[in-house]
């Protein structure tokens, strides 16, 4: 006897029968699409946050390349924390898009 999961959609479309080998299929790659939209959203707030330094200050004053590397290090770690952590909500929106 073979084992179903069932898929439903909002749509209203009716459940789908799948097979534990599709429902780890598909898990594989709703976790591959999760993924991609918080390293798309890291990416995203890592520009957002180097625009917005780059608006307020201007040019660095002492002119270091040393302490430009470091502010661009800095700003990838806390896009990448704020991604992995809910974020700003841009990875939530495109799986919502996605999923339609």
């Amino acid at each position: 006897m073979t084992q179903t999961a069932t898929l439903g959609f909002s749509s209203g479309t009716p459940a789908i029968a799948l097979t534990p080998a599709q429902a780890a299929e598909k898990a594989q790659q709703r976790a591959a699409l999760e993924k991609a939209a918080k390293g798309f959203e890291a990416i995203f707030v890592r520009q957002l946050v180097g625009s917005m330094r780059t608006a307020s200050q201007g040019e660095s004053i002492d002119g270091s390349s040393a302490v430009d590397q470091f502010q661009e290090m800095s700003d990838a770690h806390m896009a990448e924390n704020l991604a992995s952590n809910d974020g700003l909500g841009i990875a939530q929106m495109l799986l919502k898009s996605l999923d339609k």
